[in-house]
């Protein structure tokens, strides 16, 4: 069964997410922060990230970053969804490629808050098959 781990500091979105996840047939991983995040995505490989942007403790920002510069986890696949505008978020990485010296790709898909639950599936099929 693949594994899609969704990192959110809302309890609530992760709730909601998870059974989406579920009930679209896939196995449902969480955790609050990048930090608990970054270390799920090491201990168990997910197939797919849904990544929340501002969090405490590392944020989503810094996570995706993290996750596309990693040689073993560049390719996991990343769904931004975020109350953060999608331009705001490109900014952003723009400014920790330069910092950095390596840029990201872009993440699989960008959904921002409130999500439709029924995007958000068809989006898990898609990059999940």
């Amino acid at each position: 069964m693949k594994k899609v781990l969704i990192v959110d500091d809302d309890v609530d979105i992760r709730k909601v997410v998870s059974k989406l996840v579920e009930k679209s047939g896939y196995e449902a991983m969480e955790a609050k922060n990048g930090v608990e995040g970054m270390g799920k995505v090491r201990e168990h490989k997910p197939d797919l990230i849904i990544l929340d942007m501002l969090m405490p403790k590392e944020s989503g920002i810094r996570m995706y970053h993290e996750l596309k510069t990693e040689e073993a986890l560049k390719d996991i696949p990343v769904i931004v969804l975020s109350a953060i505008p999608k331009k705001s978020f490109l900014r952003s990485q723009k400014v920790l490629d330069e910092f950095a010296g390596q840029s990201v790709p872009e993440p699989e898909a960008y959904i921002e808050k409130p999500e439709e639950p029924e995007e958000l599936i068809a989006l898990m099929k898609k990059i999940l098959g």
